[in-house]
């Protein structure tokens, strides 16, 4: 399963969604806060957490891959990732 934790109106995030959508892909969206930089208005403080104990980093978008034990930041690298494993 994949899950993208990441922000609406983000650019970052509308690039891996735009690409996920691409290849036909599900995904679970998960939206910890707010668009903007780091430290954004928190939206569910559950979701932050859950995505800092994950990935460490409070830094959108996120994605988890917990079909390949995967997790990866920057839009760049989940973009290349979802091509290279997903096309």
């Amino acid at each position: 399963m994949l899950e993208l934790y990441q922000a609406e109106g983000c650019p970052n995030s509308t690039d891996v969604r735009e690409t996920l959508t691409g290849l036909g892909v599900s995904y679970v969206i998960h939206n910890p806060r707010r668009p903007g930089a780091e430290g954004g208005d928190t939206l569910n403080e559950r979701t932050q957490q859950a995505m800092l104990d994950l990935g460490s980093e409070d830094s959108i978008p996120f994605l988890v891959d917990t079909s390949r034990g995967e997790t990866l930041h920057e839009s760049e690298a989940i973009v290349e990732y979802l091509e290279r494993h997903y096309q």
